[in-house]
Parts: structure tokens; sequence; C-alpha cells
């Protein structure tokens, strides 16, 4: 059972659907929408979506959302959670009949498929494979036919948003894509199957956004943004291709594209996921010439220009910011309402006074931080 932030407030944690994702917010979830409570807002713009989880919980919740994320991955299931009109039936119905295609061999059997070598997972050309070939060869009939269907946008998106739900529960990975299991995971010998995705029936008018957060954000009224920017890591050691999600979720976009884009790597990975191609300024480990981390004043940045009375921003142990810096960041954007730490391993969860010291002495794992700032 997840524990009262606060005894007065009551809030029903509703149901969201998603993929293995680095850095989700599944766990936090019921924590966000109690520090939401304190201030009710009637609209939320989620500025790095992601997976929509977030988005998900509110629109069921009844909020207006407004979300966007710069992977296209995100758009499509943006639009099949928050823009969808259609009833279930309608998809069954269309689902049923992808399910019943034959497999074929096509471009993702070639690069991402894999054969059970002795329980290696590796093919023709040695390297290891996110998925047994009788999936890819069901993916490459699946993924072709939806292009035929002459569908809307919004109905294509809840298709692929099925096609990558059913991918995600049969893959041979640790929830990315930036490298495989030398083992078939025992997930991958199932055969996947599409279902319909737990559609939200609401009658608020949500937006979805694909881009750049700062062409964006002063553009957006909502009366609350939610931000959870991805995080530079705080290891000094660690690549930039070991922290940016354009590395880690290459495959999603090219099965909502399927474009068939040129590869690189042991990974297979899209030529334009790689460093000298992607990358975030939130997910920046390096220093400015002022001495600042980059990652950090992007974060000080998007909080200048947020129009929101009320910002929500996650923040994580394992992020670049230190807590004097950040404390300067927070001091400077408005006035901090609230402030908690949740420590997962511990399953510990704690009110504190912004003013803490709230990076950890001695680096530990998952702990998370969320402040609530009225501007």
């Amino acid at each position: 059972m997840t524990p009262s932030l606060f005894p007065d407030i009551v809030v029903d944690y509703p149901y969201t659907e998603g993929i293995k994702y680095v850095g989700s917010k599944l766990r936090l979830l019921p924590y966000i929408l109690q520090i939401v409570q304190k201030v009710k807002p009637r609209s939320v713009f989620d500025g790095f979506a992601g997976t929509t989880r977030v988005s998900q919980a509110f629109a069921r919740l009844g909020y207006r959302v407004i979300a966007n994320d710069h992977a296209v991955w995100s758009k499509v299931f943006g639009l099949c959670y928050l823009k969808n009109k259609r009833h279930r039936a309608y998809y069954k119905e269309l689902i049923d009949y992808l399910n019943a295609l034959p497999g074929k061999d096509g471009w993702f059997t070639e690069h991402y498929g894999g054969l059970s070598n002795g329980g290696r997972s590796s093919q023709a050309d040695g390297l290891k494979k996110p998925w047994q070939v009788h999936n890819t060869r069901k993916l490459d009939a699946i993924r072709g036919e939806i292009d035929e269907m002459n569908l809307g946008e919004i109905e294509k998106s809840v298709l692929l948003t099925s096609l990558i739900l059913a991918l995600d529960e049969v893959d041979n990975t640790l929830g990315h894509f930036a490298s495989y299991l030398s083992n078939w995971a025992p997930r991958s010998y199932k055969v996947m199957k599409l279902k319909v995705p737990t559609l939200i029936d609401s009658a608020e008018e949500h937006e979805v956004y694909c881009g750049d957060i700062f062409n964006l954000v002063d553009q957006v009224n909502a009366d609350l943004s939610y931000f959870d920017p991805p995080y530079g890591s705080n290891n000094e050691k660690m690549p930039p291709s070991r922290v940016r999600y354009a590395a880690y979720y290459h495959l999603w976009t090219t099965i909502c594209l399927n474009d068939r884009p040129e590869l690189f790597g042991k990974a297979n990975r899209r030529v334009d996921s790689s460093d000298k191609v992607t990358n975030s300024q939130f997910e920046e480990f390096r220093r400015s010439d002022n001495d600042r981390f980059i990652a950090v004043q992007a974060i000080e940045r998007l909080l200048e220009r947020t129009r929101s009375k009320y910002v929500l921003l996650s923040y994580s142990s394992g992020g670049r910011a230190t807590a004097q810096e950040l404390h300067g960041v927070l001091a400077r954007s408005g006035k901090v309402l609230e402030s908690v730490k949740i420590d997962y391993r511990r399953n510990v969860m704690a009110t504190m006074r912004w003013t803490n010291e709230w990076v950890p002495k001695e680096k530990q794992e998952n702990q998370e931080y969320l402040f609530l700032i009225e501007k």
C-alpha cells in the first residue's frame, strides 16, 4: 500500500499501462497525484511524457492533459490514450485480423530476429538479438499491414501501441535496446499477441505534441506543469550513449516510423540515435564555460519560461545536479510548497524541508525527489 503524504487528501490511483522503461514513474505516481491535489489544478502539462503513464493517470482522473515528448513513440502512445474517441469493439476486430496474419521474413527479422542456439541469443551475424524470429516474423507481417490499412493517425497509433505492448512482453532485454541479453529470456519463447490497449473514455479535449520542450513551454496554458526531464548521469566515467533515451528506445522509433533506417553498432541502433546526432541539454554531462552543469542550466531555463502557476519537478539521486545547485535553481524559480523524498530500496517516504541536504552523502540508488513550486 502506498503511504499517504497528506491524511486529508484521498486520491484514487487509476490503472495505467506501458512498456518497461528506465526512469518510469509508475511507482512514483501515487505520490505525484497526492501532491498535485494540494493545489487542485484543472489542467496539467506533462512536458516529458515518455510512456505517458502520468498523462494517462491525470486523464483518467478528469484533468485536461497536454502531453509532450521528443520521442515519436511517446506521441503514438499519447494519441492512443489521450485522443482516441472510438470504442474498443472497433479495434478488437482490427487486432484480431492482425493477430491472424501469417508471419513472414522481412527487414525486422533480418536485423533483430535471433534463433535459439542452445539458449543463446544470436543470428548468422553472431550478434545478440532482442527477439526470437518467430516474433520478428509476426512483427514484419503486422507492421507492413498496418501501413496498408488506410487508417487515421489516431487509429493507427492505437494499433502501433498494441504492437509495442505485445513486443515488450516477449523481448530479450533488461528494459532498453542499448544492448541485449546473451541468453534468451524465458518470455522471449512466447508468441506475441496483440490486445486492445486500455483506452480512456474522457470528455476533455487533450493535446499531444512531439518536439523540443523549449519550442512549446511558453505557449502552453496549464494550471500545473509536471516536469520529469531525463537526467545527465552523475557518473563521470559513463559515456553519453548509456544515458540518452534516443539510444535506449531507438527500436520503438523504428517500429513507429517503419523507415528502415541506416544502422550501426552491435545493438543495430539507428544512426540518428548516435551521440553525434542526437542529444538533450537535460542529459548533458559537461559543464558550461561558467563552470555550471549544462543539465542544471537547462532546468533553470525551463522553470523560468513555464507559464503555469504551479510546477511539480521530479528529480533523481542519480542526476547531475548537486544539492547546492538545485537549491539555487528552485529558490530563483518561486516558492517551494512541498518537498518529498522517496527511497524505493527501503520503501521509505518522507516529507522534508527543501533547505535540507537532499542528496545522500553516500551513493544510494532509487531515490526520487518531488518539488512542488508556486511561481
